[in-house]
């Protein structure tokens, strides 16, 4: 099995180092990240100034572009090669309800799923690394229990899209696998205003809102109750039960 890593911490991040070493014990591996952290870049392209492509001492490609950026350069001649897989993070902190749209996690992922390649997004749910051994090895359980479907979406062509997150717990404490739907999260609160040394204006986004829907089935819910919960992902964002609604709406 050929597999493709990249993230949206930089190719420096603990969690894509040891997703790599985890993953390197079960097939030939390749990390194709970003430089600097791209945390919240979605599925952002860079298409108004040039990429670059260079290597670290540890054999990693890094690129000064997004987490997309680099599945796509890598997808489209840099690899020169097709991974039957592409495992993205592990991510400093969870990517759970509307979190996946933002995320360049799941970003990153989802580039690799729109190419027809089965694709995979690693989180921990706590920031700050603590037991990531834990979870590379979370990570590395899993992508060996999916190789028969990855093998199947190679022959079939029939790509899946996996956002996962691994509680931050020791081995012991973590229950196993739930498969849930996205929760979802409150407004995100106030944006924070400072003054710069010139005088002006500086706004910075602010947190992310608190969980609202985060009843049993959600991807909150499970790793709250330390499960690893994964959820199935489909970029069709079309809201078909309402497509009639609109159609007599505006006389289609």
């Amino acid at each position: 099995m050929k597999i493709l890593i990249s993230n949206d911490d930089g190719y420096q991040a603990p969690g894509i180092v040891a997703l790599h070493q985890a993953l390197s014990q079960i097939a030939d591996v390749d990390v194709v990240a970003p430089e600097h952290n791209n945390s919240a870049k979605s599925n952002a392209l860079t298409l108004h100034s040039p990429l670059y492509v260079n290597t670290a001492a540890n054999g990693f490609r890094y690129v000064n572009g997004t987490p997309a950026d680099c599945v796509h350069i890598a997808l489209t001649g840099l690899l020169g090669y097709r991974p039957d897989l592409v495992v993205s993070g592990i991510n400093n902190g969870a990517n759970m309800g509307d979190d996946t749209i933002y995320s360049g996690t799941v970003g990153a992922a989802m580039e690799a799923y729109l190419f027809g390649i089965p694709a995979i997004a690693f989180s921990q749910t706590e920031k700050g690394w603590a037991h990531l051994d834990v979870a590379a090895a979370q990570a590395r359980a899993l992508v060996e229990h999916l190789r028969a479907d990855v093998d199947t979406a190679a022959r079939t062509q029939a790509p899946w899209l996996l956002n996962v997150n691994i509680p931050t717990l020791p081995a012991d404490q973590i229950k196993g696998v739930q498969v849930v739907r996205l929760g979802r999260r409150h407004a995100a609160e106030r944006v924070i205003t400072q003054t710069s040394p010139r005088g002006e204006t500086m706004y910075w986004i602010g947190s992310a809102g608190p969980a609202k829907d985060e009843g049993e089935g959600t991807d909150f819910h499970a790793t709250r109750h330390g499960h690893v919960s994964l959820t199935p992902l489909q970029v069709d964002l079309t809201e078909h039960e309402r497509l009639s609604w609109w159609q007599q709406r505006t006389g289609a």
